[in-house]
């Protein structure tokens, strides 16, 4: 090849890569009113950020993207995103490897507690939460790896009376086997210890422990907690719940 056809070819490449790096990503998101559609996208398929973000019955203020193409040649798609909704933020470096395997690291975030978001929740429960996780994989619809630490801060129900709940953790360790993790109170009338635990088949969730009652908590609590069965020799009662995602 001659020294002209190499300057030729070396020009080629580099257009087109300026050309894949400059990708608009309006090109390739659909336009609002329809699934996974943004009611405005700036910048590239790259970096970029989309205004108003809806797919199923996710609905987002504005999300943005930070596409790391070097992983790409390791199978995997990987981004930083943040986004917010209302009052909650979110970051997390995330992956999505051959076989539909996901990963999520790095990951903060703080939002209200919202049943749009977590549809095992009932709708008469309100309180904000908070997310610290090192490492969360899934595969298959099943977490099954989580080493973190998940806060619910100023639970309250309000389904007949408004009755302040308290504060609570979870506390995942991260290692082999299905995750679990601690719970325990943070503040509030009721003093509770247990575990949750993820479960991969079928992908789901066990919720297990003990709950007492503090003095001064409320009398529709203390009545509620009754159904819970016979108290032990400290005075707490069983409770358990289990379901699938």
């Amino acid at each position: 090849m001659n020294r002209g056809a190499w300057i030729a070819l070396l020009a080629a490449l580099a257009f087109a890569t300026i050309f894949v790096a400059r990708l608009p990503a309006a090109w390739f998101i659909s336009p609002s009113g329809t699934k996974g559609s943004c009611t405005e996208v700036t910048g590239t398929v790259w970096e970029g950020e989309c205004a108003g973000f809806v797919s199923g019955r996710i609905a987002l203020d504005e999300l943005h993207w930070d596409v790391h193409p070097a992983r790409i040649l390791l199978g995997q798609l990987a981004a930083t995103l943040s986004a917010t909704r209302g009052a909650g933020t979110v970051r997390a470096d995330v992956g999505l490897g051959l076989g539909g395997r996901m990963t999520a690291s790095n990951v903060l975030a703080d939002f209200p507690l919202d049943r749009s978001l977590a549809a095992v929740l009932p709708a008469s429960l309100t309180g904000r939460a908070h997310i610290d996780a090192k490492r969360a994989v899934i595969e298959r619809g099943a977490i099954t790896s989580l080493e973190g630490r998940l806060e619910v801060h100023d639970l309250t129900d309000h389904s007949e009376h408004t009755t302040p709940l308290g504060s609570y953790v979870i506390t995942f360790p991260g290692g082999e086997g299905e995750p679990t993790g601690k719970i325990r109170d943070l503040s509030g009338p009721l003093a509770v210890e247990g575990t949750l635990r993820f479960t991969h088949s079928p992908p789901g969730y066990d919720l297990s422990g003990l709950v007492g009652i503090r003095a001064g908590a409320p009398p529709e609590l203390v009545n509620a907690i009754r159904f819970l069965g016979s108290p032990d020799s400290t005075g707490r009662r069983p409770f358990a719940l289990t379901g699938t995602f």
